[in-house]
C-alpha cells in the first residue's frame, strides 16, 4: 500500500506571504529590517516559492501578520492519507 503524504505548496505559500505582508502595508524592506537580514534575498525566495521560511521565520511572520501560521502555509492534502488515518482511527 502506497501512502501519499501531504506537501507544503511552496508557490502557494509565497503567494500567501505576498498578500499578507501588503494587507499588513510592509514592504520587503520592512521585513528584511524585522528579521535583520543583510540582504532581502530570503524574503524574495519566500515570495517567489524557491524557499521555505524556517519554523522560527514563520513564527515572526505570523506574529507580524497577525494570522496563525496556518493561515500563512498552503497544504497540498493527498486524501489518500487521509483515507488510511480514517480507516485506522
Amino acid at each position: 500500500m502506497t501512502m501519499n503524504f501531504p506537501t507544503i505548496n511552496l508557490v502557494a505559500t509565497g503567494q500567501n506571504i505576498v498578500r499578507l505582508r501588503k494587507a499588513a502595508g510592509l514592504s520587503v524592506k520592512d521585513l528584511q529590517d524585522i528579521f535583520g537580514f543583510a540582504t532581502p534575498q530570503a524574503i524574495y525566495k519566500w515570495q517567489k516559492g524557491t524557499a521555505m521560511p524556517t519554523i522560527d521565520n514563520l513564527v515572526v511572520l505570523a506574529m507580524v501578520f497577525r494570522v496563525k501560521m496556518d493561515d500563512i502555509i498552503v497544504v497540498d492534502a493527498e486524501t489518500g492519507l487521509l483515507e488510511i488515518l480514517m480507516e485506522s482511527a
